[in-house]
């Protein structure tokens, strides 16, 4: 039997129902229309899935929903108002997070299926070393629990360059430097 759950999505609470064990990942895509996580390998071993839980990336596929009632999930679709909000209510929550410009600029995506999962982890990665080297950089992607995020393009080095980038302009008060 389904549960009602309240659940806080790029900052607006969702009642959605489900039961407890269903995985985040089929409430963000099949209630609430999330498109940016996506389902790749059902069980963690990819990235693909991958949003923020109260600042911390999980892997929606295996993440019970109702671990997250409560908590605030971040998916792609909500880096413009995460941005915005880190730099006041003045911000406009239209314009695209740091990460997401980089990604364009340094034109990461081949396929783009992995994309919004690598994205994520460059957030979460931002949030604890602003300016992380590349060697934090590759550990970020490649040994952190509960595996690495994958790329069948094998855009990685173009990965690397789209998180520094983010990290210049995340550390020159959100201006491109």
């Amino acid at each position: 039997m389904a549960d009602q759950l309240i659940l806080n999505v790029n900052g607006r609470e969702h009642p959605v129902h489900a039961t407890a064990e269903t995985p985040l990942l089929y409430v963000l895509r099949n209630e609430l229309r999330c498109t940016g996580p996506r389902y790749g390998c059902g069980m963690a071993q990819c990235g693909a899935c991958a949003v923020l839980v109260d600042g911390t990336e999980v892997r929606s596929c295996i993440t019970p929903v109702s671990a997250t009632a409560g908590k605030k999930i971040v998916t792609i679709e909500g880096l413009p108002a995460l941005w915005a909000q880190s730099k006041g209510a003045a911000a406009d929550a239209e314009t695209l997070h740091p990460v997401q410009q980089a990604w364009i600029d340094e034109q990461v995506p081949q396929c783009g299926y992995c994309q919004s999962g690598m994205m994520i982890a460059a957030v979460e990665l931002l949030a604890t070393h602003p300016t992380p080297s590349v060697a934090q950089i590759k550990d970020a992607y490649t040994n952190k629990p509960p595996s690495p995020h994958l790329c069948r393009c094998g855009t990685y080095a173009a990965i690397i360059r789209a998180v520094q980038r983010a990290s210049t302009v995340m550390t020159s008060n959100g201006r491109p430097a």
